[in-house]
């Protein structure tokens, strides 16, 4: 098993189509798949003190709920389709974060799905797959 495929998932329903594709490409291939959900965070932000006390017991909640109710399902359907799979969830930026994962895991492709965000967030900041696409070291896959 010589390739690694990394999914990048969200709540949408453009994510199911997007971890079919990527089993499909991981059956053919005989590739391990490494799925990804990345909790937008910016260590930037602005927070009072009395933020700052429960931020991190926030973050944890947040992985913790990201984990139960994202990752493992889909990890799950993967491995029941006999593939070797690596759920994961982080903080930072989507694009960033998935970009940073696949050169550090020797990532072949990534695969995404076109919508996740808001029509009007992806407006004023730029989509996911757009800036993946332009920042990536890897090939990229954008799944309609």
């Amino acid at each position: 098993m010589g390739q690694t495929l990394l999914v990048g998932i969200d709540e949408s329903a453009c994510c199911q189509r997007s971890v079919e594709y990527a089993a499909a490409l991981a059956k053919a291939a005989n590739a391990r798949v490494i799925v990804l959900h990345v909790i937008e965070w910016s260590p930037f932000s602005f927070s009072t003190a009395a933020e700052n006390e429960v931020r991190h017991r926030r973050r944890e909640d947040e992985l913790s709920r990201a984990r139960t109710g994202l990752i493992d399902p889909v990890v799950k359907e993967l491995e029941a389709l006999g593939l070797e799979v690596e759920g994961m969830v982080l903080h930072g930026h989507p694009a960033s974060t998935l970009n940073e994962l696949a050169t550090e895991r020797g990532v072949s492709n990534i695969v995404i799905g076109r919508k996740g965000s808001s029509k009007l967030k992806a407006q004023l900041f730029g989509s996911v797959p757009s800036t993946l696409v332009q920042i990536a070291d890897v090939p990229v896959t954008v799944v309609p």
